[in-house]
């Protein structure tokens, strides 16, 4: 159970890396170049969505993290 626990929280802190290097912060490269107000609203849902899926690899992270001390 303990490895299971440890390989899933390497993967899951994986996961979480990958997620926050995702977000990125300012306008981006393509309001640089005149992109349309669309494309803005089409980024913030995705900007949005991107924030929401790392808030619950977050808690499923803390989660792991709890139940392997639990099981120690």
């Amino acid at each position: 159970m303990q490895q299971f626990l440890a390989f899933a929280q390497i993967i899951i802190s994986l996961l979480l890396i990958f997620l926050i290097l995702l977000q990125v912060k300012g306008t981006g490269f393509g309001a640089g170049l005149g992109g349309i107000e669309s494309e803005y609203r089409s980024q913030k849902i995705a900007s949005r969505s991107l924030f929401r899926l790392t808030i619950v690899v977050i808690i499923v992270f803390i989660s792991l993290s709890a139940l392997s001390v639990a099981v120690n």
